[in-house]
């Protein structure tokens, strides 16, 4: 006999407070987590091909809000660790709002679409989401469980006393997440099941149809702010409600209790001292019912008890109560709709928001989809955070921020992430012990420990072909190629072509290969998903076997020579024109191979298209990249072309002494990045 999920749940507990343990130790740690900053967002979008750079100027804020890419339980222990080189504080006990909604049904479609001129392509998750995913539900809801158990923990450290977290789930595993809630939180501080109704109807053949969904609202304390929120009440809601009628003013009310469970002392109605009935007190102070009195909103029933109007037109309106029944999911007539398939209609984040966190107070949220809490918490002037693992979520939510012209932000990953990775895998010890694997992998043959010391370089059989692996805990870029190169020449006699296989790269790694011009050096990627595929033995040996191991090329930018002219009032004039996009290998993308075909059509023959935006930074330092101008597709103010970007930008930007550094970054509609540094006299 199977054992039930009920036996399981202490099991799960308990591996959750361990791993939680090991990630608070790690905090203090020199190996803690970090942010890298991959953009520093100035939501001005191009308009008409000519940007005035000086109309807007970036400033360095004391706060600043953040987007970023990754794993949620690693951007949990990022925020927890904090980063003096980032500016970011540690932000536990900072966080006024959480509002998640996690995946909860494991049988979901999470293809994203891609239109592209003439077509549109279904592209699977991406690698790292396909593995988070399918890790989330390899054991159905054991595995779900022990998923979000250290999340919710670590969600709860971040919270401040005042803070309150929502956790928007539906029947597949909503009341066995409550479970663990009430273990984190504590019962106690439970507040609220809210029924939310998402749908009309949802025909479900021999069952009744399931038309809502379901969050749990807890508290970090007893001491949270909150806020009642009101909506208008029709004039049927009203007639009914408030069905008296003051016969002095006209005016509707309703009667309402003054009493309330607990003891308390008696109160003086006039000249009448009353005791409230056992087991309650009055709900009000005597200076209040002494103004009561006097405005004529107290009256006393037949059997001698007072009793309150409550006059409708004192009231906001209809106070929201835990069945959310008037805004439904987005249909395909909503004009919100940004083709995601879990986005959420904006009411619900408002509500939350407004409810739950005061002005400026800070909301975040770790499974971001369409960015609507962001971009609600922006409109309603709070503070944000928002994460997911998602390249099609971080796109549309970035995008969906500079359209509404959002504040400055901070576009941010995990900092070494395949490092990060590599320091949990219980299978290698050393780098030099990866470095052969992945040699293997490739096709090559790992040279005696006697000619490589750091284990990290192959051969290929046959041929003159030298091959090198980078480390995880480095970014391949210039130094790494000339290495390479240097190896090629000297090492045991020399070889006609090296190969350099890379985990992470510096973000304008293609310019600097294209730089170098050396046809006899080839630089390509190993799957991001490698490492989860090598956690086991097993998983090794598996992948040996099978030989479905892609290694990909780079993706790069190309843009013609700049073009820099004086302007008035001392200002240039920067002209930047795209010239071309060369995209990975396609067989590296989680495409079908129907998808793959139309994919390889738009590559041959309108490669810019593949382009989901671009940005310029005209003073680039090298280090931040600050996009103070920048194009996307679907925005229409500047062409009438949803599916290209413009081709070309202008800026009018201030003057410099001696030579200006150029940065364009660019963004495909897979989520790759590419960029291209250029210095101008």
């Amino acid at each position: 006999m199977s054992t039930s999920l009920i036996e399981h749940l202490p099991k799960i507990v308990a591996e959750g407070k361990k791993e939680v343990e090991r990630i608070l130790e790690r905090l203090s740690s020199p190996n803690k987590l970090t942010l890298q900053t991959n953009e520093y967002v100035l939501p001005s979008k191009d308009r008409s091909g000519l940007f005035r750079g000086q109309a807007k100027k970036l400033n360095e804020q004391a706060w600043l809000n953040r987007l970023v890419y990754g794993d949620n339980l690693l951007v949990l222990q990022a925020l927890l660790a904090g980063d003096p080189i980032t500016a970011l504080p540690s932000m536990r006990g900072k966080i006024d709002l959480i509002y998640i909604d996690p995946p909860f049904d494991s049988k979901a479609d999470y293809r994203t679409k891609v239109m592209l001129p003439g077509t549109t392509i279904e592209q699977k998750p991406t690698v790292l989401e396909q593995f988070a995913y399918s890790d989330a539900w390899k054991n159905g809801t054991v595995s779900y469980l022990q998923m979000i158990y250290p999340r919710l923990v670590l969600m709860r450290e971040l919270l401040s006393e005042q803070g309150s977290i929502y956790v928007h789930l539906d029947w597949h595993v909503g009341h066995y997440v409550k479970l663990l809630m009430d273990d984190i939180f504590g019962k106690d501080n439970f507040r609220n099941e809210i029924v939310w109704r998402r749908a009309y109807s949802h025909n479900d053949g021999n069952k009744f149809g399931c038309i809502h969904d379901n969050l749990y609202f807890y508290t970090k304390s007893k001491t949270y702010w909150f806020k009642s929120v009101f909506i208008a009440r029709t004039e049927e809601e009203t007639i009914e409600e408030y069905s008296n009628i003051d016969e002095k003013t006209g005016r509707r009310y309703k009667s309402v209790s003054m009493n309330a469970a607990g003891d308390g002392p008696p109160r003086y109605f006039g000249d009448k001292l009353l005791s409230p009935p056992p087991g309650t007190h009055w709900r009000w102070s005597q200076e209040r019912i002494n103004e009561s009195l006097k405005d004529g909103k107290i009256f006393f029933s037949s059997s001698g008890t007072p009793r309150y109007k409550q006059f409708a037109d004192d009231i906001e309106g209809k106070q929201v109560q835990d069945l959310w029944f008037d805004f439904m999911a987005i249909s395909s007539r909503s004009n919100e709709g940004l083709n995601f398939n879990t986005q959420k209609p904006e009411k619900l984040p408002e509500r939350i928001i407004q409810a739950s966190c005061p002005e400026n107070g800070l909301v975040a949220d770790f499974f971001a989809g369409a960015g609507s809490t962001g971009a609600i918490a922006e409109k309603l002037g709070r503070k944000w955070i928002m994460s997911d693992i998602g390249k099609p979520a971080i796109m549309i939510t970035r995008k969906r921020l500079i359209d509404q012209e959002a504040k400055p932000f901070l576009y941010q990953s995990i900092g070494d992430y395949q490092k990060e990775a590599f320091t949990q895998s219980r299978l290698f010890s050393r780098i030099g012990d990866l470095a052969q694997v992945v040699i293997s992998l490739y096709g090559a043959i790992p040279f005696p420990d006697e000619n490589n010391p750091n284990r990290n370089l192959g051969y290929i059989k046959g041929s003159k072909t030298l091959v090198m692996v980078d480390s995880p805990s480095k970014l391949t870029g210039y130094a790494t190629l000339k290495k390479a190169q240097e190896l090629r020449e000297s090492f045991l006699g020399g070889w006609n072509k090296v190969i350099v296989l890379g985990w992470n790269f510096v973000f304008d790694i293609g310019s600097q290969i294209q730089a170098l011009a050396d046809d006899r050096l080839e630089v390509l990627v190993i799957p991001p998903d490698l490492l989860d595929k090598l956690k086991t033995k097993a998983g090794y040996q598996k992948l040996l076997k099978s030989g479905q191991i892609r290694f990909s090329s780079l993706q790069y930018l190309t843009i013609k020579e700049p073009k820099i002219k004086p302007a008035s009032d001392g200002h240039e004039e920067l002209t930047i024109k795209l010239d071309n996009y060369v995209l990975l290998s396609p067989d590296a993308l989680p495409l079908d191979e129907q998808n793959r075909a139309k994919l390889q059509k738009i590559v041959a023959k309108d490669p810019l298209a593949l382009i989901e935006y671009w940005s310029v930074d005209p003073d680039y330092d090298g280090e931040t990249f600050r996009s103070k101008w920048q194009d996307y597709r679907e925005n229409t103010e500047n062409d009438s072309d949803p599916y290209h970007v413009v081709s070309n930008a202008k800026l009018i930007i201030p003057k410099v002494a001696g030579k200006r550094t150029i940065c364009v970054r660019a963004v495909d509609v897979f989520g790759f990045e590419s960029a291209v540094v250029k210095e101008l006299n």
